[in-house]
């Protein structure tokens, strides 16, 4: 039985999780970023990143990320038109994909969030552009789905049911896995069963909340060394992060 006192603490996650929410949408949409400042990289030959925010999130969502990664020499895109990220996961990874053709990005880097790996999955594994990717850093992504989903009142929701056709053909192509590099909290209010992705470098993370991880330094961090292509032993070894280890 969870204690009285580990309750607490979890409800005050929910909390701070959602007051992190409305603080970065407000910000969006007051003070809207310009993205093209990104686009050109810092260092010679840095791969291009492909950021890929969740769903009814904005790429400025992901400003921290985008701001650590462009720091760190790549050129950081977003794709046009994505939105808030409320359509269907294939549709939404035929974008992705048009994208990655229309501007002829190789070897690219996808960093996703929540929905946004299930999204850079499904580019990786079903798409015409799949050649395109080298690798994924998803962050809170439900890949075995919610169960909290089943009781969402909106349809977009009850899509990450784990019984869910779509995602349970997602989950059954393991092939990719080992490409994708799986980080999450400790304790996620909307994903109750975690993240873990069999096959994957799966990285936990001693923090609280399925949003307000993103600006957490251990998570930039560990998403930094990912996206540098550094061994499972040095990403595991990134600011706090604690390692799951690789399938089952």
């Amino acid at each position: 039985m969870i204690r009285l006192r580990e309750l607490l603490r979890r409800g005050g996650a929910w909390l701070l999780d959602y007051l992190y929410v409305a603080r970065w949408q407000i910000h969006a949409f007051l003070f809207p970023a310009d993205h093209r400042r990104f686009l050109k990289g810092t260092r010679p030959g840095a791969a291009p990143v492909v950021l890929i925010p969740g769903i009814w999130e904005t790429w400025q969502f992901l400003h921290p990320l985008a701001e650590r990664l462009h720091a760190a020499g790549h050129p950081v895109h977003r794709v046009k038109g994505f939105g808030y990220n409320h359509g269907s996961v294939p549709d939404m990874a035929h974008m992705v994909a048009r994208y990655l053709e229309e501007h002829d990005l190789r070897g690219v880097l996808l960093v996703a969030h929540s929905k946004g790996g299930l999204i850079g999955k499904y580019v990786m594994s079903a798409s015409d552009q799949a050649w395109r990717v080298e690798r994924m850093t998803a962050i809170n992504t439900p890949f075995s789905g919610s169960a909290y989903a089943r009781f969402a009142p909106l349809r977009r929701l009850r899509d990450f049911s784990p019984r869910n056709a779509g995602l349970l053909k997602l989950a059954r192509n393991l092939k990719i896995n080992h490409r994708i590099a799986s980080v999450y909290s400790a304790f996620d209010p909307h994903i109750p069963g975690g993240s873990y992705l069999e096959g994957a470098m799966n990285v936990r993370l001693e923090a609280m909340g399925h949003f307000r991880p993103i600006s957490d330094p251990r998570l930039l961090a560990v998403v930094e060394a990912h996206v540098a292509g550094l061994s499972f032993g040095s990403l595991r070894a990134a600011r706090g992060g604690h390692p799951a280890g690789r399938g089952r």
